[in-house]
């Protein structure tokens, strides 16, 4: 498929204009970045697995009717996606003190909270995306409370769902972030799951050891970051053992 005009490019992935109205071509990069871009690096084979991942869990939330901007893979690093309104919030959904939670409110990294705990931040990468309330939300007319009790509920789907799915193949969900987008059908607005899940937007602990199998491993260089994803897209059964992400096997 030939590429349109490119209308966005972000730290990890590009948008170009789709094929048909309303729609969008999402392309994955191996960039890696971290600390709001201060540590950078460019991962071969990185931007194939996340939009392989990416893939099967906004296929399994379209199963279980939770709604995505996910319409079907190009090929091997692009998506083509429905064209939305992005929020501008992103939605975090932690089960586990970690990262900036922990850090802030003094939790030892890895306990286990009460109940899931989902916090909204600012998308403003100048700003570093800072932490904001509903209250924010509310009176910078970001959302509306209609909005935001729509996307607590899409949160807290995604959050069921990615649980269960990662506790089968004996991954621990941490925490993770999504995006939200918003549709127009006519007169009326609908809110969808959008951006991307992968592991650049989950933290993601083996059940038995704790090893990390997600972007901490870049941010705190504990190892291959291609091998850890590769090893996430392996249990799920998205890439077959021996298969690697520069030549992979994609299983439909």
């Amino acid at each position: 498929m030939a590429r349109r005009k490119k209308i966005y490019e972000g730290k990890a992935k590009t948008l170009f204009e789709g094929p048909e109205p309303g729609t969008i071509v999402q392309y994955f990069k191996d960039d890696a970045t971290a600390f709001n871009a201060e540590k950078r690096d460019v991962i071969e084979g990185k931007g194939v697995l996340n939009n392989m991942l990416s893939e099967y869990f906004m296929n399994g939330l379209t199963q279980i009717g939770v709604p995505n901007h996910f319409i079907r893979r190009l090929n091997m690093r692009e998506q083509l996606v429905k064209a939305c309104e992005i929020v501008p919030l992103e939605v975090i959904v932690r089960n586990f003190a970690a990262g900036s939670m922990a850090k802030r409110l003094g939790i030892e990294e890895g306990t286990a909270l009460p109940r899931p705990i989902v916090e909204y931040c600012f998308k403003d990468d100048a700003l570093g995306d800072p932490l904001v309330t509903e209250e924010h939300i509310a009176a910078f007319g970001w959302a509306s409370q209609q909005d935001m009790d729509d996307i607590l509920s899409l949160a807290l789907r995604v959050n069921d769902f990615l649980s269960g799915v990662m506790f089968g193949v004996g991954i621990k969900l941490v925490d993770f972030k999504i995006e939200i987008g918003r549709v127009y059908e006519g007169d009326y607005q609908r809110l969808i799951v959008a951006d991307e899940i992968s592991p650049d937007s989950c933290r993601l602990w083996d059940i038995e050891t704790g090893q990390k199998l997600d972007k901490d491993v870049f941010r705190r260089d504990l190892g291959s970051l291609t091998d850890a994803y590769s090893e996430v897209a392996r249990r799920l059964g998205v890439m077959p053992k021996g298969a690697t992400p520069m030549k992979p096997t994609l299983i439909n």
